[in-house]
């Protein structure tokens, strides 16, 4: 019996290797594509307002559930218009807080290129108005900034206003 040649054993090394590192992409594409919804917000440092607000309202495990979910999250910047003493009383209120982060939410997932001019019927059960001129998406008055975060169990669309939900009767 032969021993293996340094060429033969250095390419089997390689197509070792060669492996591995596939193996290990693929390991890193399929962990990215398993981001919910509120994990999806949470890594975005544009949205960590709404990130801080969903943990403080109680809705984390809510949206990381199986879904599927479509939610219209206001930036910071779109938090940094909203009066403080209405923000002050939210976050004194979890059951408002909750409320009004719910009217951001569908249990569909809709990308951008789904929506249609119509209602629909957000978590917090009110209906919302949905818009498209173009590739311009707009939610009740607010604007889509970026569309289309994908996420495990749904997909986020950054908006520029903090919605704010009809009273009930």
């Amino acid at each position: 019996m032969s021993m293996p040649s340094f060429a033969t054993s250095r390419r089997a090394m390689l197509s070792c290797s060669m492996l591995a590192f596939a193996a290990l992409l693929s390991v890193g594409a399929n962990a990215s594509a398993q981001v919910s919804v509120v994990d999806t917000i949470a890594k975005n440092p544009s949205l960590s307002t709404l990130s801080g607000l969903i943990a403080r309202a109680g809705l984390t495990e809510a949206l990381q559930a199986s879904g599927p979910f479509t939610v219209f999250a206001p930036s910071n910047e779109a938090f940094k218009a909203v009066p403080a003493k209405t923000l002050d009383e939210l976050n004194a209120n979890p059951e408002k807080l909750k409320d009004v982060l719910a009217y951001h939410v569908l249990p569909v997932k809709a990308l951008a290129a789904d929506v249609k001019n119509s209602k629909a019927k957000t978590l917090q059960g009110s209906d919302i108005e949905l818009s498209k001129a173009g590739d311009f998406v707009t939610v009740e008055s607010a604007a889509v900034t970026q569309a289309d975060l994908q996420a495990s169990n749904g997909v986020v669309h950054i908006v520029d206003t903090v919605l704010t939900p009809p009273v009930k009767k």
